[in-house]
């Protein structure tokens, strides 16, 4: 969607395509006030400094709604699609490491109670899984604010792949 049509939505279409991004409820609301916005970039930059009061209950809030790494989405929905883009890497992972990843992912949850979460878009499933591998020895505290890094990176790159230039905007 063009930037112009985003700025245009009433707030709760609004609301639901944000949610996609992150489902942080706060979050959500402050994107969705800052509207209008000028550029992308401007939207991104807002997005991206509001995110950086994410709690760990904010985290767990979000992760509610991602799959483990590895594992298909389920569903048909917006946010479903977008992980499915995001971990498409996977479907070239060997059967070693998918079994990797599905035990480390359940090392993880043992360790942290939560899911692992890492931006997969860009990474080989080697990358995701030495990631994973060397996540698990970290404290809670450090984990909690990586994993909330990876949950930043992942709701900018899904914001930057939803809204467009407007193309009165373009020279």
């Amino acid at each position: 969607m063009e930037l112009d049509e985003f700025n245009r939505l009433d707030a709760a279409d609004a609301a639901s395509v944000v949610s996609v991004w992150a489902a942080i409820p706060a979050w959500v609301d402050a994107v969705v006030a800052g509207r209008p916005y000028a550029s992308v970039d401007d939207l991104a930059e807002d997005a991206e400094a509001l995110a950086r009061a994410w709690s760990t209950d904010d985290l767990d809030a979000a992760l509610a709604h991602h799959p483990r790494i590895g594992q298909r989405a389920a569903g048909e929905g917006a946010e479903a699609a977008a992980s499915r883009t995001e971990q498409s890497a996977m479907s070239s992972a060997t059967d070693a490491v998918t079994t990797a990843i599905a035990d480390g992912n359940v090392a993880y949850e043992k360790r942290f109670g939560r899911v692992f979460l890492i931006r997969a878009a860009g990474r080989s499933p080697e990358e995701i899984l030495a990631d994973l591998e060397r996540r698990l020895g970290n404290t809670p505290a450090v984990e909690a604010s990586e994993a909330t890094v990876q949950l930043a990176q992942i709701a900018l790159l899904r914001l930057r792949s939803t809204v467009t230039v407007s193309e009165g905007a373009r020279a």
